[in-house]
């Protein structure tokens, strides 16, 4: 195992040059063998997990899914805000920042990104709570891509570009998810459902995020300054792929539903029901008990 790991290391540096200095030693870091693990694992769970849980009962999983979900929320909200204020304090420039220009401030971010890089390890239990309560139409190529390679992407920025230019998307992303799993977690509370009428609006929000990304990357690209080219041009071809995945996402669950819903109604007019998707009839109760009942059609 060590000597697999020094191969890659002699492979890593000669593709992508010597690594930051500044991460060596730590959690997870130094080399990339646990972080292929945990993918992998992640992926054969994926695999596997539906099968195992065919024949069994789902679970609600409720309490530790508020308790999980409220975590995240605030892991998110403290990354988010040691984000912005590492990013003042090192008066970082949005147009291109290096990653030995910031002072002080480089290290604040970078131990930030360290726990972004994390975060993605955790947000595995999404996937795992999907497939134990049997939401398997929830785990979709979208999903898995995204969780998979997040996580690997971020092993790889956190060794060679851990601050700089780097941060801007980890800033909008933990941002985003404070609302996602502030949402998540109050939807795993029954009786808090009928209030939440605004994931269609996380996702746009999501759609907005990768868009001001690659605006903010081509920047750099644009302006340079001394943060890797390369870098700049992955992330601007992996933000397109989570754009054209996201938008084909947004389009088959919301703007489906929204022409399905105005099937049903004009069908149920064409039916002469008065009843409204929710179950309640709406503004027709006063009417039906001035109308006469008609005889019922044969045809």
């Amino acid at each position: 195992m060590e000597h697999f790991d020094a191969s890659l290391s002699t492979y890593f540096k000669a593709l992508l040059g010597p690594r930051d200095t500044r991460v060596k030693g730590w959690f997870l870091l130094d080399n990339y063998i646990p972080t292929f693990i945990c993918s992998t694992i992640y992926l054969l769970i994926v695999w596997l997990g539906p099968k195992y849980m065919k024949n069994r009962q789902p679970l609600a999983c409720r309490r530790i899914l508020v308790v999980y979900n409220l975590g995240l929320t605030l892991l998110s909200l403290y990354m988010f805000c040691e984000l912005v204020t590492g990013v003042w304090e090192g008066n970082y420039n949005f147009f291109c920042q290096g990653t030995r220009s910031g002072g002080e401030a480089d290290m604040k971010i970078i131990r930030v990104l360290w726990w972004y890089y994390f975060s993605k390890l955790i947000e595995f239990m999404d996937t795992f709570f999907f497939i134990l309560r049997k939401n398997n139409h929830q785990i979709t190529v979208l999903h898995v891509y995204h969780h998979a390679s997040m996580l690997n992407i971020w092993w790889f920025v956190m060794n060679w570009v851990p601050c700089g230019h780097s941060y801007f998307g980890a800033t909008l992303n933990s941002f985003i998810h404070v609302l996602m799993y502030a949402y998540y977690g109050l939807s795993s509370v029954p009786s808090m459902r009928p209030y939440l009428w605004w994931k269609k609006y996380i996702t746009q929000g999501q759609l907005i995020q990768f868009v001001l990304t690659i605006i903010q990357t081509t920047c750099g690209v644009i302006w340079p300054c001394s943060f890797p080219l390369g870098w700049l041009y992955f992330q601007i071809g992996y933000m397109i792929s989570l754009i054209t995945l996201f938008t084909n996402f947004y389009i088959q669950t919301y703007n489906k539903q929204g022409s399905s819903r105005r099937k049903e109604h004009l069908k149920d007019h064409q039916n002469g029901s008065l009843a409204a998707a929710n179950g309640h009839t709406n503004n027709f109760s006063s009417l039906e008990n001035n109308v006469k009942p008609r005889k019922q059609r044969k045809d």
